[in-house]
């Protein structure tokens, strides 16, 4: 039953990832019909994920009043209203409004799909299905790269907002006819004011600080690292298909990454050669000597091994919380996680601004990622010293 669960989760949050890209994929016909420049398209882009920092922790305790299955189909709902406010806008302020609407959508739906695979896969395989849900996300942003710019292409870039508006009210729908919570899940009884312990603020804190940290330097690859390949002489079309190599690859990478987590345990030691992997390919990327291959190169090792731990990292939410605290725990996770990526992007063009190196961001993109492991194994510290039993005294 778990996997079917977690296949639906699956399938519909792959409109996450579609619902996210429209906006990059049309941004080119945006210029053109409402003279937007680059910087406001990615403000517009930005805008989806503003609603994250002042709602999560609102989202977290709500869930104690309201059904995981309501939270998610509702959410995915307000996802599909964004996008068609979006479709139907005549200039930037019904587009931004449609952007934020989107963002609540995605805040919802992103903090429950975590906590309804964390309930269900609970001390059972939790790093592979985790590791298979985070998955959905790159494969909706690659299916939108695709179809977005195929749709604008052909009816105008308003059908890439109706597109994804249809898939993911699609989704909504199937998440509430079809979702069943687990048969053992206990729910925190009604109007009790949820109360994280001491250990569990601190098991929080790590995950989601590795969370955020992880993402943020993916994000930065992504954003500099085509700038990095074009200074090296490579065409604008060649450099963007270099660097989404890593997303295809770490679809299939992350779920056998998990899958070796929980069958052979070691998870710091996994993490920590994996963290090794991805700065030795952000370095790679950035240096002026790697070659015509070493795009390729650097891409296929960050995808294959670097960006492999996402669902292993983001297995320690489930794990750090008590499943009566999952819900506000979640709520927690994600206001630092939001926090610290809404920081990374801005202080990276800074950084290209400032040095007018492409490989400056780069630079912090490795830092980010060395600071992963420290945290991890402050998780594993902080949850072997929770399950220690108590030396006895004399």
């Amino acid at each position: 039953m778990r996997w079917r669960i977690l296949a639906l989760l699956f399938l519909a949050r792959i409109g996450l990832g579609l619902q996210f890209q429209t906006m990059g994929s049309v941004g080119d016909h945006l210029i053109v019909a409402f003279g937007f420049d680059w910087a406001e398209i990615g403000l517009l882009i930005g805008l989806f994920m503003a609603p994250g920092l002042v709602l999560a922790l609102p989202a977290g305790y709500w869930g104690r009043f309201v059904s995981d299955r309501v939270m998610v189909g509702t959410g995915l709902g307000v996802l599909a209203l964004g996008s068609v406010l979006c479709a139907l806008a005549a200039g930037p302020w019904t587009l931004g409004a449609g952007r934020v609407l989107s963002g609540v959508g995605f805040l919802f739906t992103t903090l429950y799909f975590t906590k309804m695979v964390a309930d269900w896969f609970d001390g059972r395989e939790i790093a592979t299905a985790m590791s298979i849900l985070v998955m959905s996300w790159p494969l909706g942003i690659a299916m939108g790269q695709v179809g977005h710019a195929w749709l604008a292409a052909l009816w105008g870039w308003q059908s890439a907002f109706v597109a994804a508006s249809i898939y993911t009210a699609l989704a909504g729908a199937a998440v509430l006819l079809l979702y069943r919570e687990p048969p053992d899940q206990a729910r925190p009884a009604r109007g009790t004011r949820p109360k994280l312990s001491t250990m569990e603020w601190r098991l929080i804190f790590c995950a989601a600080g590795a969370w955020a940290l992880f993402n943020a330097a993916y994000v930065v690859y992504l954003s500099f690292g085509p700038q990095m390949l074009e200074a090296q002489g490579q065409t604008t079309l060649a450099a963007a298909g270099v660097i989404s190599l890593a997303s295809w690859l770490m679809i299939f990478s992350g779920a056998a990454c998990g899958q070796l987590v929980d069958r052979f345990g070691r998870r710091s030691l996994v993490l920590s050669c994996c963290m090794v992997a991805a700065i030795a390919a952000v370095l790679w990327l950035g240096a002026p000597a790697g070659g015509p291959g070493g795009g390729v190169g650097a891409s296929l090792l960050f995808g294959l091994v670097g960006m492999a731990p996402a669902g292993v990292i983001m297995a320690l939410a489930g794990q750090a919380l008590r499943p009566e605290n999952r819900a506000f725990g979640m709520g927690v996770f994600f206001t630092i996680y939001y926090a610290l990526m809404m920081v990374t992007p801005p202080v990276a063009g800074a950084l290209f601004d400032l040095t007018g190196a492409a490989e400056a961001p780069l630079w912090l993109a490795a830092v980010l990622f060395a600071l992963v492991v420290p945290l991890g194994f402050g998780f594993e510290h902080f949850k072997t010293a929770r399950v220690r039993p108590a030396q006895p005294s004399g």
